[in-house]
């Protein structure tokens, strides 16, 4: 046995021999031990492999000392190839900007408290609800400590809690007023879900109760820090295709609970329009750059809907805008989603799928060079919307800027939507001229 070992392990160090002829020498039942042997022997006298020397080394990087400054790592991607986006840079949690969340219904489960554990200076500090059972349930998930949750009756006594920088408005909007009057008296910033009010006065006494506190005050515009619509945003201001003639826009869904706020006038303000049919009216301002001059409107519910005894089913209008660029937008509240957004310019066009939705997002591009029509899918990274839009704030306040969407973007579209719906009553085009001061803060930082 150790005589045939010796020469295997001999033959085999020197790579002389091939696995048949090892197994013919062994045999299956000693192949095992010989094996073992021969690893020994290559460990002692064998030739030593780069593998031997490896270390566990950390890549090469560079680390800058400022927080929001990226980590550096070293390339490893060809030219040919989409860059990676940059390293993720969140605050420490004790620098980030606490916020209050304000209503426990669907949009705050499903999409706010959960993006707030996904933002970078941002972080969630209190909750206010009238469901106590609501509130505690969601105060154990989220680690609100119950010192930090509040009723819609201690509301108030939000203002001495320090851990506490923003108030976030996601009430039905027939109480955003009421309650962003009372959160501007607390201190505390607010940032507000859209659509803003329930009309243009009750936005104008939100403006001027934030100005008297000293707070700042941002509408919830997710759009605004979309990356697709940012990018439609961007190839319509730089005239990519020539100059924009005409946009379709439309936002439709099917509501089922004629009980919900959203079917009742007091809370909501209206139907489709304000709640849905609004983020064709926002997105078209936002990436034009310009205001409407004119609209023109129509409004339909069908007769017996108990859905709509109180608010519209349907809202078509026409924007005009100057150079002749005409919007023609609609918005349903009964029928299969339908979400799209398409700007016609002169060399061309552009497309985005599921534009005003959370997620999904998908953007196309059509134009002509010579004999060829081109159909180009642009794959741009989706992001979080509400985290994006958080952050954004959270920075304004961190560095005392200007919010983006300011809540003068909230009175227009207010003042756009009441002459909508005059025009939908009279039959009559109505013009636009609002003299609202619309500057904006600086551009956010989308990732």
């Amino acid at each position: 046995m150790n005589e045939i070992t010796n020469k295997i392990r001999a033959t085999v160090i020197t790579g002389g021999m091939s696995r048949k002829q090892f197994l013919s020498l062994t045999g299956r039942s000693v192949a095992a031990a010989a094996v073992a042997s021969v690893a020994s022997a290559c460990a002692t006298k064998g030739p030593v492999s780069q593998a031997d020397n490896l270390q566990a080394v950390s890549p090469p990087a560079r680390v800058p000392a400022a927080p929001m400054e990226p980590i550096i790592l070293e390339e490893w991607k060809g030219e040919a190839d989409a860059k990676a986006a940059p390293t993720p840079t969140p605050l420490p949690p004790d620098q980030r900007v606490g916020y209050a969340v304000v209503g426990l219904g669907h949009l705050s489960l499903e999409e706010i408290i959960p993006a707030l554990a996904t933002c970078k200076k941002s972080k969630l500090a209190a909750l206010v609800s009238g469901s106590p059972e609501k509130l505690k349930k969601v105060a154990l998930q989220y680690g609100v400590k119950p010192s930090s949750c509040y009723s819609y009756q201690t509301y108030d006594d939000l203002k001495n809690n320090p851990e506490v920088d923003v108030i976030y408005i996601v009430l039905p909007n027939g109480l955003h007023k009421e309650y962003v009057l009372r959160g501007a008296k607390t201190g505390k910033h607010i940032l507000c879900e859209k659509p803003m009010a329930n009309t243009a006065a009750e936005c104008r006494e939100m403006i001027a109760a934030c100005n008297t506190a000293g707070v700042k005050l941002m509408v919830a515009y997710r759009i605004h820090y979309q990356p697709h619509n940012r990018k439609l945003r961007e190839i319509i201001q730089q005239k990519e295709l020539g100059n924009t003639k005409f946009i379709d826009a439309s936002n439709c869904q099917s509501s089922a609970n004629p009980d919900h706020w959203r079917h009742k006038k007091a809370l909501a303000g209206g139907g489709a329009l304000p709640d849905i049919g609004l983020y064709c009216l926002n997105t078209t301002r936002f990436v034009l750059g310009m205001e409407p001059t004119e609209v023109f409107g129509y409004q339909y519910s069908t007769p017996g809907n108990p859905l709509f005894t109180e608010v519209e089913e349907v809202m078509s209008w026409q924007m005009k805008f100057d150079g002749g660029i005409i919007a023609n937008c609609s918005t349903h509240y009964n029928t299969h989603d339908s979400r799209y957004y398409r700007v016609l310019g002169e060399k061309g066009w552009v497309h985005i799928e599921n534009a005003y939705a959370y997620k999904g997002q998908q953007m196309s591009k059509g134009y002509a060079e010579g004999k060829i029509t081109n159909r180009q899918t642009l794959q741009i990274p989706e992001n979080n919307q509400f985290a994006a839009e958080m952050d954004h704030f959270s920075d304004c306040i961190i560095n005392n800027k200007k919010p983006f969407s300011t809540g003068e973007d909230g009175l227009q579209d207010h003042i756009i939507m009441e002459a909508i719906y005059e025009s939908a009553k009279t039959g009559r085009p109505v013009k636009i001229n609002s003299g609202v001061n619309l500057s904006r803060g600086p551009e956010p930082e989308i990732g």
